[in-house]
């Protein structure tokens, strides 16, 4: 009998209805590296052929039985051998020379965060592509971005979300960048510096599906683990961070009597006060929010079990403490999807929005110096004054009249620049087309901006690097899956 791979369910997957003959838990990869120490060892003249089969039909017996509904799957090694012992003897402790539980939990430890990983992935991606549909479909939608909590420019909404992807796809690259460093193999390195026995580390690698042997043996069970776990930390702060970013973002719009985006009503999405009937509170936004914080208490508590332990300590490396990191990280992503799925925009309010401030001073400071030659200060100050001048008196920009502007623009050269010209330059056609926000980010330059040239191009690329997650998370899987194919066609030879 040998597992099907093909429908593997990473731990951080798991729950209560899982099939245990799908799970890779510790007690699948304690079975798996046994079958590949009978396969590697025998071929080296480490271990009887007979004995190999003999140890072989045990560990099979072994498995089946951890597979049945409730059944005991031992974890440690130390309480997995003794059922191995059971159903091929005492002798089968043969294929136990050169290993210790050292190099053997290691192993499993890369291997139960590998395949979460992988999962983790799966689930940041399913996040990418709802935000990059959403920004494909709000690349003309304008709306108002902040800076320090205080309206500050127009922007279209796809540059806004593609800011967010950017973000996400470096915590993409995290997660590609330390699976790399976890899939190499600590199996033959035994406890603190190898073993007298003449091991091939790289064929064991090759079986478990790992790109490599661990290079140093004292790092294979002394430090590894400890680093695997508090890069993790790391990335899962990273992921927590952005998703609360973006939650708060839209939550300050909640505090505001005609917001421009908000959660679609009923269903788990919002609730009504049990006091105030006008009220809708964004409960889904709210629980993610929560599931976030805690991600990062979680990812706070791997670092505080890692720091002040000497080499080797066991502190911050259990599998399922850390797999439950995983679990809280894939569903905070989850309710995070159906957060940005449940949003709704209202892009003529948003545009009002941004007509009721001043978010395009900065375009009138830049047109002054980009066309009409004004030093750079002096058009920020021109800006300046008119912003000034406007709140006091209560003027939106759309109200606000030419010969108002040319009012303003006069006294400020003729006291900050009176060698300048005092006729202002800007006609008054100019001047409404400045403060028109759409016309605004159709003026972007800026590489990266939200200019809808510059946007096709952006999305674009950001499609690829989407697809490129998703492609080496299937590559991922297929390379496990394949090596272990191999492993149990080997080691079928034993079974016969």
């Amino acid at each position: 009998m040998t597992c099907e791979h093909k429908k593997w369910i990473s731990p951080a997957c798991q729950n209560e209805m899982t099939d245990n003959s799908l799970l890779r838990d510790e007690f699948f990869w304690l079975y798996t590296i046994n079958k590949a120490s009978v396969v590697v060892n025998t071929s080296l003249g480490l271990l009887d052929r007979q004995l190999a089969r003999r140890i072989a039909q045990g560990l099979e017996v072994v498995y089946k039985k951890g597979c049945a509904e409730k059944a005991v799957r031992p974890f440690r090694v130390i309480d997995f051998e003794p059922f191995l012992i059971a159903e091929a003897g005492v002798e089968a402790t043969m294929l136990h020379v050169g290993r210790s539980s050292q190099d053997m939990h290691a192993t499993y430890r890369s291997t139960i965060m590998r395949d979460n990983l992988i999962s983790l992935m799966q689930s940041l991606v399913e996040v990418m592509r709802t935000l990059q549909s959403m920004a494909q479909a709000n690349v003309d939608t304008i709306v108002p971005n902040y800076t320090n909590g205080v309206a500050a420019q127009p922007n279209s909404y796809a540059h806004y979300l593609l800011g967010f992807l950017s973000a996400f796809n470096r915590d993409a690259e995290r997660l590609r960048e330390l699976y790399r460093r976890v899939n190499e193999c600590a199996m033959g390195t035994t406890v603190l510096n190898g073993t007298s026995w003449p091991l091939d580390r790289e064929r064991m690698a090759a079986y478990l599906g790992f790109d490599r042997p661990v290079e140093n043996a004292y790092d294979a069970a002394q430090f590894k683990s400890t680093d695997e776990a508090t890069e993790l930390a790391a990335v899962l702060t990273a992921i927590a961070l952005h998703v609360c970013t973006f939650i708060q973002d839209v939550s300050v719009q909640y505090a505001q009597p005609r917001p421009w985006i908000l959660l679609q009503e009923g269903g788990e999405n919002t609730y009504v006060s049990s006091a105030m009937p006008q009220k809708r509170n964004p409960g889904l936004m709210i629980y993610t929010r929560i599931a976030a914080s805690k991600l990062l208490g979680e990812a706070n508590t791997i670092v505080m079990l890692a720091h002040n332990i000497v080499p080797g300590m066991t502190d911050p490396k259990t599998p399922s403490d850390n797999t439950v990191h995983f679990r809280s990280a894939i569903d905070t992503l989850k309710r995070f999807n159906r957060v940005l799925k449940a949003l709704r925009i209202n892009p003529l309010r948003a545009l009002e929005e941004l007509n009721l401030d001043w978010t395009a001073s900065q375009e009138i400071a830049d047109v002054f110096v980009r066309e009409h030659g004004l030093p750079f200060r002096i058009g920020h100050h021109v800006a300046s004054h008119v912003v000034s001048y406007a709140k006091a008196h209560n003027i939106l920009p759309a109200d606000f009249p030419h010969d108002l502007l040319c009012k303003i623009y006069r006294e400020v050269i003729e006291t900050e620049y009176p060698q300048g010209c005092p006729e202002c330059p800007m006609s008054e056609e100019q001047w409404k087309r400045t403060l028109d926000p759409r016309s605004i980010i159709r003026n972007r330059r800026t590489s990266g901006g939200p200019q809808p040239d510059e946007l096709e191009r952006c999305l674009a690329g950001m499609q690829l690097k989407i697809e490129a997650h998703e492609k080496w998370s299937e590559q991922a899987v297929q390379c496990i899956d394949q090596s272990l194919e191999r492993l149990d066609e080997d080691f079928a030879a034993f079974l016969i």
